[in-house]
């Protein structure tokens, strides 16, 4: 795939162009994603997607809460799986939000890439205060000359699958659930990070991990069975995210530690991927040392039965 960051230089062969955010490239998006790519072979031409960076929320918005799925990285490693031929990553900014939505699609659409045909999702909208919606692009396009295709969104049960949906999910733990609805395993890519050696006191010595994307959602607190990928090589191990409230009570920092299993090499400043297979259960305060000890013992041996396959 090949990814241009900005406009300039770009070259395609009677582009099927779609456009969005598309942050976490769930199934939803999959689904959006192989039509363009279907539609594009179709027509003999290439695939294209248009996203943006920084998110537009974080430009417009100055909620310092702001967590999303996936990293650009992230998001270009998924988009690429999915067989786009293409990636335009324009740079979001606060000019390019009020421009009106028939001015974006005539400079970007049709002067930058020359689109044949574009594909939308069911609830897309774009251009200035996100009036250009559906009905916008097709009057643009009868006047441009290119086709316009709109998907409804695919459904879980009765429930659309959305990055929203599965935020929530994400944020509460329910890692089962927002798996099934990304179509792979949550991820969380960070570096090394020393810390204050409790996990070594309890005789499970973990990594204390630092994300590498500031606006990465974490997980709800809680023990998850995980994979962890070091130098490209995949170890099992399990996850704690929360404040240690029973040895450390008066200290409200969130910690992100993996205890890997049958590893003890020095890995500090090392870059690490966890991938989230399974939640085992939240956090919760013991009475005593030997009490979490006990139930640490217990998510071992849980995460390692979960993990066997």
């Amino acid at each position: 795939m090949e990814i241009y960051h900005g406009h300039k230089g770009f070259k395609s062969h009677r582009p099927v162009v779609t456009i969005g955010m598309f942050d976490g490239v769930h199934r939803g998006h999959r689904y959006l994603l192989d039509s363009v790519v279907s539609r594009a072979e179709q027509m003999g031409g290439e695939s294209v997607v248009i996203t943006f960076e920084p998110h537009p929320r974080i430009v417009l918005s100055d909620d310092n809460s702001l967590r999303f799925l996936t990293s650009i990285d992230e998001k270009c490693r998924l988009i690429e799986e999915a067989g786009i031929d293409k990636l335009i990553i324009l740079p979001f900014s606060i000019s390019l939000s009020r421009l009106p939505a028939c001015d974006f699609v005539r400079i970007y659409l049709v002067e930058v890439i020359g689109v044949e045909h574009i594909v939308l999702g069911f609830d897309h909208h774009f251009g200035y205060r996100g009036y250009g919606k559906t009905i916008t692009i097709t009057e643009c396009a009868k006047r441009y000359g290119f086709g316009v295709e709109r998907l409804n969104g695919l459904k879980e049960g009765d429930e659309i699958i959305s990055s929203t949906v599965i935020r929530e999910l994400v944020k509460e733990g329910s890692l089962d659930a927002a798996n099934e609805l990304l179509g792979y395993s949550y991820l969380l890519k960070g570096k090394v990070i020393e810390g204050r050696k409790i996990g070594r006191v309890l005789g499970y010595p973990t990594a204390n991990i630092a994300p590498a994307y500031d606006y990465k959602l974490i997980p709800g607190d809680g023990v998850y069975a995980v994979e962890t990928i070091l130098d490209q090589r995949v170890y099992k191990a399990m996850l704690y995210i929360g404040s240690r409230p029973t040895l450390q009570p008066e200290t409200p920092e969130r910690t992100i530690e993996v205890n890997i299993f049958d590893f003890d090499k020095d890995i500090y400043g090392t870059d690490i991927m966890v991938r989230f297979r399974y939640r085992l259960r939240g956090d919760r305060k013991f009475g005593t040392r030997e009490e979490l000890q006990a139930q640490i013992e217990k998510d071992k041996i849980e995460s390692l039965r979960l993990l066997a396959d």
